[in-house]
């Protein structure tokens, strides 16, 4: 991996930190901790955001190779939260949660399947290139 390529995605990946941190404290003041939501929220406008950079990349050649990996795997690699997502999923399911900890995995799991997918498709069937 060149220099270049390590410089980008590990700015990319502080901006995206920061974000998820702010992002997640912001939407778990504001809604319900029945589920671990800031998370969710995380994960799913994240997978939105990489459906619609990898679309629109299929459309441009602006972008360098190490902007899109500051964009994808830099700040929306850490951005999304898979490690957290599972040890909270993991702590309702210990808590004894077992419809809780399937509801939240199920969110995440088809929820940012369905988000990556709607970004995928809002570029290439909504934006005209």
């Amino acid at each position: 991996m060149s220099w270049q390529a390590i410089i980008a995605i590990g700015s990319g990946g502080f901006i995206g930190a920061v974000l998820r941190s702010y992002l997640n404290g912001l939407i778990s003041q504001r809604v319900s901790h029945i589920l671990p939501f800031g998370t969710l929220g995380v994960n799913l406008l994240g997978s939105f955001i990489m459906g619609c950079l990898i679309a629109y990349f299929m459309h441009t050649t602006i972008f360098s190779v190490h902007m899109k990996s500051f964009l994808t795997t830099g700040i929306l690699g850490a951005l999304t939260t898979y490690s957290t997502f599972a040890m909270e999923s993991f702590l309702l399911l210990q808590g004894g949660n077992i419809v809780l900890a399937l509801t939240n995995m199920s969110l995440n799991l088809f929820g940012t399947i369905f988000m990556a997918g709607s970004g995928y498709y809002l570029i290439n069937n909504v934006v005209k290139f």
